[in-house]
């Protein structure tokens, strides 16, 4: 059966944010640096470290990683949006979780300054929106695929955060004829139910559709659940994982998905 719809994955797969992440990091750990004798990368892991920690203990965890939405996210995401009560909860930590992540990262390297740790805590999310990073070719393969066939933006996260990283490339959505956010759907990839609805907003099987995203655990997984072939975009060379999930194709760029399509056709 021929392929109607291309459903994508957002972060990583057509935005660079793991770039934009580690830039953040950088610039952010750089502006320690003035202040104290400190090596701006044992910092950024010491810091990535402590907020993996702390977000992990929070009551609002399981709903988190229910709705795909990572430490890093949580501290540069405000929160506003989402009708789930959690979606209140973290609005009220985010503030406190900024500033404890980087205080207790400056604290592991034997540094005791919570002031500067709430300066760093405010600057890192001020530095992340200022790097909307999109790969070369993602408008290239979008104005590509936008001709043939239908295209629906299918991405884990918070709906506030979501929208501002889409906002911070306004050319991006326009390409879209549905755009699914995780928190705004009451669940994340890669359950089922988020794929399901796709489909019906699409008006096709999971033959007609074929997924593009970057992580085994959520977008090949899920989309593998339901029966949507899929192609597992690997930029990094990195090992597969069969006991999380099988591809169906793997790719290592954007402009190799018009050549699977055709085969498949």
């Amino acid at each position: 059966m021929s392929i109607k719809a291309v459903l994508f994955d957002l972060d990583d797969t057509l935005l660079w944010d793991e770039r934009s992440v580690k830039e953040a990091f950088q610039a952010t750990c750089r502006e320690a640096a003035k202040h104290y004798d400190v090596d701006p990368e044992k910092l950024e892991d010491a810091v990535r470290t402590e907020a993996r920690a702390l977000y992990e203990s929070y009551e609002t965890f399981p709903f988190t990683k229910m709705i795909g939405i990572n430490p890093f996210e949580g501290l540069w995401a405000n929160f506003t949006q989402g009708d789930q009560p959690e979606f209140r909860k973290l609005q009220a930590l985010a503030p406190s979780y900024r500033t404890a992540s980087w205080t207790r990262g400056l604290k592991a390297l034997g540094i005791e300054d919570e002031e500067l740790g709430y300066k760093l805590g405010e600057m890192f999310p001020a530095e992340r929106r200022s790097r909307p990073i999109v790969y070369e070719e993602t408008f290239e393969v979008l104005n590509q695929l936008k001709e043939k066939y239908k295209l629906l933006l299918l991405t884990n996260g918070s709906p506030d955060l979501q929208k501002e990283k889409l906002a911070g490339v306004p050319e991006l959505a326009p390409y879209f004829d549905h755009i699914v956010i995780s928190g705004q759907f009451g669940e994340g990839k890669p359950a089922v139910s988020i794929f399901h609805h796709a489909m019906k907003l699409l008006g096709i099987t999971a033959e007609e559709g074929v997924m593009i995203g970057d992580k085994l655990t959520t977008d090949i997984l899920g989309s593998g659940l339901v029966g949507m072939r899929n192609m597992w975009i690997n930029r990094h060379d990195l090992p597969r994982k069969d006991e999380i999930a099988v591809p169906t194709y793997e790719i290592t760029n954007l402009r190799e998905i018009q050549q699977v399509i055709d085969s498949i056709g």
